[in-house]
């Protein structure tokens, strides 16, 4: 099996970790309802998409 010869340096392991932030969610108001979601997906709280119901909501 193969062995590295050296141990990898700190300055190298955290400048490859450091692509792997996590960034923040994209949100945007659904102009249906106002409620915060991803956009060019159907809004989970009132089931609408581009202005018309996609998915029927029971009250």
């Amino acid at each position: 099996m193969a062995v590295p010869m050296r141990k990898l340096s700190k300055r190298r392991t955290r400048m490859r970790a450091s692509h792997h932030a996590m960034s923040p969610k994209n949100l945007r108001e659904c102009p249906q309802c106002g409620a915060p979601g991803l956009p060019h997906r159907v809004c989970g709280n009132c089931g609408y998409y581009r202005g018309r119901e996609v998915v029927a909501k029971e009250d």
